[in-house]
């Protein structure tokens, strides 16, 4: 029976291939992510309510899981994600009144955690998605409104890259974000990022999510992204990538498998955005998966509930598909 090829040695030359790990799919996918990932990002266990669940309280068990099993098999950490509108505790932005703490007492907090978190981790995690999805997708504002913007300020932003920068000189600092290749959004991050560097903060990258569907968004859309974003001179990272099999609009719940057409399809698109990827490679050097195999993938029951999806390169049996196939065929 004849050898696999491993994904991560496939682009070796190219850029590291990742993929999201939890503390579960560490030990019920151990041999798919040692034999085709060569970097990891936990899905959850670096976030804030995950770390820091109350004030003066660190949890680090769990990300320190992740983080020998990264040391053990020779694999690249990303970090994330230090600042989010999201899974945050409330006791992170409310006094115990219940009024929102003062702009002072909240960039003390976000301080301490950033410098407690990556100082911890300064030796293992080569980058951090240090701002994650800061910006507003349906409005016209530039950025979401959240407690972070309301008590802080728009610098919220800027106090949070150079707090990363303090505590770890090394590591390469990404803004993270999704919709990432439609035009308004896109040239809302553009402007952020650019004022960003206008300003010295130390920013290194952009982090492109890519949840993407088998129907879009089209090459021709997703190349005019990456050369905005590569004209600005920093790294550009491919985040938290899948293809789901639905378009936006598909409601269905009535499926068991994947259709041939969708397989197909689904092999046709990473044929297609990897072979993008492969032309940016003096640009891209991190591609990662949200998730190892199918049965992993955050897609199962969201956003329609009890519904099934096949976005990834390997089944539900972690076995590889047509889609694995076709993005590791130009290396032979």
């Amino acid at each position: 029976m004849q050898q696999l090829n491993s994904l991560a040695t496939s682009y070796q030359d190219l850029f590291s291939i990742g993929t999201c790990v939890n503390t579960q799919n560490l030990r019920t996918h151990r041999e798919l992510i040692i034999k085709h990932f060569n970097s990891i990002t936990a899905e959850n266990e670096m976030k804030f309510e995950s770390l820091h669940p109350e004030e003066g309280v660190y949890t680090f068990e769990a990300a320190d899981q992740i983080i020998q099993f990264a040391e053990d098999n020779y694999k690249l950490v990303r970090g994330h994600t230090l600042v989010w509108h999201n899974q945050t505790p409330k006791w992170v932005f409310h006094q115990a009144n219940g009024q929102y703490v003062t702009r002072e007492q909240l960039l003390e907090r976000m301080k301490d955690h950033i410098t407690t978190v990556v100082k911890r981790y300064r030796e293992h995690i080569f980058c951090w998605d240090v701002v994650n999805e800061a910006i507003e997708d349906k409005t016209d504002k530039l950025l979401r409104t959240s407690p972070w913007l309301e008590i802080i300020g728009p610098d919220f932003i800027e106090k949070a890259f150079i707090y990363a920068h303090e505590a770890d000189p090394q590591a390469l600092l990404f803004y993270n974000d999704y919709g990432e290749s439609a035009p308004q959004k896109r040239d809302k991050i553009v402007q952020l990022v650019t004022d960003l560097i206008a300003k010295g903060i130390p920013v290194h990258g952009i982090g492109l999510q890519c949840h993407w569907n088998i129907y879009g968004p089209n090459i021709s859309q997703i190349r005019e992204a990456i050369e905005k974003y590569a004209a600005l001179g920093l790294q550009i990272h491919i985040t938290e990538l899948d293809m789901s099999v639905y378009s936006h609009d598909d409601q269905r719940t009535d499926l068991t498998e994947p259709t041939t057409e969708m397989l197909d399809l689904l092999a046709e698109r990473y044929e297609s955005v990897f072979g993008l990827f492969r032309e940016y490679a003096d640009v891209i050097t991190n591609v990662t998966f949200w998730g190892p195999a199918d049965d992993q993938s955050w897609l199962q029951s969201f956003p329609v509930r009890s519904r099934k999806n096949w976005p990834l390169l390997f089944d539900y049996e972690q076995k590889p598909k047509k889609a694995f196939y076709k993005i590791i065929d130009f290396a032979k």
